[in-house]
C-alpha cells in the first residue's frame, strides 16, 4: 500500500464550489512583482512583462499562478501594505483580463493584502508565515472561504535564519503545523495545503533532511506543496548560483514527487511538468 493511500491524504481543493483534483500533482508558476526577490526580482517591470510570463507559465502547463509583492528572502526589507496590495492586485487584474480562467494565488503574510486580492479575483492565499506575522490572518481566511497554503517558518524574514534549533526537525514542524490545522478547521477553513517551508528558518543540511523526511508529513492527511525552486540549498551545495540551479531544482522536485508532493511551486514550469509526467509514468507502470 502506498504512503498516500495509507494515510488517506485529501487530494482535492474546493475553488468557487468546484472540486479541483490533486490526485495527479499540479504546478504553481511563480510571478514575483518585486524589485528584490532572490532569483527573479526586478524582472517584471511592466504589464507587458507580467502578461508575457503569465502566458508562458500557462502555456507550459501551470495550474496555478502565485503572485507575490513582498520579498521574503532572508533579510528582505519590509514593504508598505498599500504598496504590496497595489503590486499583487494590479498584476492580478492584468492577468485576469487576458486569462480570465487563470487560478491566481496571492503570496502574502498580511490579511489585508489577502482580503484585497481575493476580492479582486484571486482564489488561494499562500502565507509563508503560517499566520505568525498577522494575528488576523486565520480569522480573515474564515470569511474568505478560499484554500490556504500553510507554510512553516519561525520568526521573520529578517531573523528566521537564526532560529534553526530543533529537537527533531520533521516532528517539530509537523507538531507546529498540526496545531494550526486544528485551529483553521475550527474556524471553518477546510481546504488547507501544507508547505514544510524549505529555506525558511532551516539550514542547508536541514533542508535536505526535511526533503528526506517529506513522506512523514502525510500524517497530516493534507496536500503537500513543495517550494525548492532555485533556492540556496541547491546552488550553494552545487557551488553555483540561482541562475544555474535549474537542473538541481528538477532533481529535488523529482524526489519530492516520489515522496508524495501534490503541488510544485516553481520558476520553471516546463521542467516541473515534465518531472510530473515522468514520475506519474513510473507510478502507473
Amino acid at each position: 500500500m502506498s504512503q498516500d493511500n495509507f494515510f488517506h491524504k485529501k487530494n482535492s481543493l474546493n475553488i468557487d464550489g468546484k472540486l479541483h483534483s490533486l490526485s495527479e500533482p499540479k504546478v504553481m508558476g511563480i510571478l514575483n512583482i518585486t524589485p528584490n526577490s532572490f532569483y527573479d526580482g526586478g524582472k517584471l517591470r511592466s504589464d507587458h512583462d507580467i502578461l508575457k510570463l503569465a502566458e508562458k507559465h500557462l502555456k507550459e502547463g501551470a495550474y496555478f499562478l502565485d503572485i507575490g509583492g513582498h520579498s521574503t528572502k532572508p533579510g528582505a526589507d519590509d514593504v508598505a501594505v498599500e504598496e504590496e496590495t497595489n503590486r499583487v492586485c494590479g498584476a492580478g487584474e492584468v492577468i485576469l483580463k487576458e486569462f480570465p480562467n487563470a487560478i491566481l494565488s496571492v503570496d502574502t503574510f498580511r490579511s489585508k493584502v489577502a482580503e484585497s486580492a481575493v476580492n479582486s479575483g484571486f482564489k488561494l492565499v499562500n502565507d509563508v508565515s503560517g499566520g505568525n506575522l498577522d494575528v488576523s490572518m486565520f480569522d480573515t481566511l474564515s470569511s474568505l472561504k478560499v484554500p490556504y497554503i500553510l507554510m512553516h517558518m519561525r520568526g521573520t524574514p529578517q531573523n528566521m535564519q537564526s532560529l534553526t534549533d530543533y529537537d527533531n526537525l520533521a516532528r517539530d514542524i509537523i507538531s507546529d503545523l498540526s496545531v494550526k490545522v486544528k485551529k483553521l478547521t475550527e474556524l471553518g477553513v477546510h481546504d488547507v495545503i501544507i508547505d514544510p517551508g524549505f529555506g525558511f528558518s532551516k539550514t542547508i543540511d536541514q533542508n535536505f533532511e526535511l526533503l528526506n523526511s517529506l513522506d512523514l508529513f502525510h500524517l497530516l492527511e493534507l496536500p503537500l506543496l513543495v517550494g525548492l525552486s532555485r533556492k540556496s540549498s541547491i546552488y550553494k551545495t552545487l557551488e553555483t548560483d540561482a541562475e544555474n540551479a535549474l537542473n538541481g531544482t528538477t532533481v529535488l522536485n523529482t524526489i519530492a514527487l516520489q515522496k508524495g508532493a501534490s503541488i510544485l511551486r516553481v520558476h520553471d514550469v516546463k521542467e516541473a511538468v515534465e518531472a510530473i509526467k515522468l514520475t506519474q509514468k513510473i507510478k502507473k507502470a
